[in-house]
């Protein structure tokens, strides 16, 4: 142990978000299996949840990933570019997208209105070569996809697309509001009568998609050829009171900095602005090598728990932009003193001992989607065994 005031300091800092690809490849086949979808997409938008988009792109189809989706052509692009032939659906566009660009590269667009059907169709002209197109019909939740009234006049237009040659209808597709029970199953009530009304106009729907993990889990009506899946396959549970453990799966990022300094202090010692923690005792004190600028909620100070040696303590005091100070009282964990260089794991796989997305969730009010999407660029995501 150190003496009172006595400080140790590191030789180089460490900000990691080390990602297991045996973890995501792993929770696609349980994820499947569990739902029994023909088939699956991986949701690798936002960089694979903050995982890196190539390599949980990568991870996923080597699981049995059928087909890859993103929200954006700038994200389906970058994946082609790494070398990925996957069927890859990309859905979310401002007006004068770059439709040409994507549909040069094989990609699918998801559309969402009549303008976006136009669009993708003269891009289709003005190239040679057709659209491959999933059209959204907004079922309820009351984001993108056409409205229940403009859908007939939306398929009427794709189907005289189609017959032009233009377009290709792969898909039609919605999303549900997980509202609950009766507000699920009505969304699938309305799915259906929009693929009533595609087939009616004398079309094909092609791949039917409603369900995300949540919903692939909960409503077994809404799975229909192929369920999407995003938060689940990085081993996160979209179920509120289920933890990943529950459903099989395996957290496959685990973010970790560096014990940077290591002090003793007296008792009534203030820590970290503003004193919102004060030590009761005399005790050992370690700075940790994450803050807020790497994406840990500033709401997590005094709350979220912390693994050191296996260990837990809890972040103490106000976490700053660039750090946080975590009390480890004696700093004597089984017999090993806790010193510069250790690793402070702030959440990962919890049959490893370190804590769970879903905790750090719980102490900062929100959800495990943001605590693993909003890990920042300048921590480093490395691949492990």
């Amino acid at each position: 142990m150190t003496d009172e005031a006595t400080v140790q300091l590191p030789a180089a800092l460490r900000r990691e978000a080390r990602i297991d690809a045996g973890a995501i490849s792993a929770n696609v086949r349980t994820l499947r299996a569990t739902t029994g979808a023909p088939l699956v997409m991986a949701v690798v938008k936002a960089d694979g949840y903050g995982h890196g988009a190539v390599a949980s792109a990568r991870a996923a189809l080597a699981g049995g990933a059928d087909r890859l989706g993103v929200v954006d052509i700038r994200e389906a692009l970058a994946l082609r570019a790494a070398g990925i032939e996957a069927p890859i659906l990309t859905w979310m566009h401002a007006p004068g997208a770059d439709f040409a660009a994507a549909i040069a590269q094989g990609v699918d667009l998801g559309l969402s209105s009549l303008r976006q059907v136009r669009e993708a169709a003269a891009a289709a002209r003005a190239i040679g070569r057709p659209a491959e197109i999933h059209v959204k019909v907004d079922t309820g939740l009351g984001r993108n996809g056409v409205t229940p009234a403009e859908w007939p006049g939306v398929v009427a237009e794709v189907a005289r697309l189609v017959d032009e040659g233009a377009l290709r209808l792969g898909g039609v597709f919605s999303h549900l509001a997980n509202a609950g029970a009766e507000e699920d199953l009505a969304q699938v009530r309305a799915f259906e009568a929009a693929l009533d009304r595609v087939r009616s106009a004398g079309l094909e729907p092609g791949i039917r998609h409603l369900a995300a993990t949540a919903g692939a889990l909960r409503v077994p009506e809404a799975r229909f050829d192929m369920v999407r899946l995003g938060i689940g396959i990085y081993g996160i549970s979209p179920l509120d009171g289920v933890t990943s453990a529950d459903l099989g799966l395996v957290p496959a990022m685990t973010l970790v900095g560096s014990v940077v300094a290591v002090k003793r202090v007296p008792a009534d010692t203030g820590v970290s602005y503003g004193y919102t923690y004060r030590t009761t005792r005399a005790t050992t004190l370690a700075l940790v090598s994450l803050g807020f600028a790497d994406g840990v909620p500033r709401l997590a100070s005094n709350r979220a728990p912390v693994a050191i040696h296996g260990a837990r303590f809890r972040v103490s005091g106000r976490i700053a932009m660039d750090q946080f100070v975590v009390d480890v009282g004696d700093g004597l964990i089984d017999g090993r003193q806790v010193a510069v260089g250790d690793d402070a794991v702030l959440f990962g796989d919890p049959a490893t001992g370190a804590p769970s997305v879903e905790e750090w969730a719980e102490a900062t009010g929100t959800i495990g989607y943001e605590i693993v999407t909003r890990v920042a660029g300048r921590v480093t995501r490395r691949l492990v065994p």
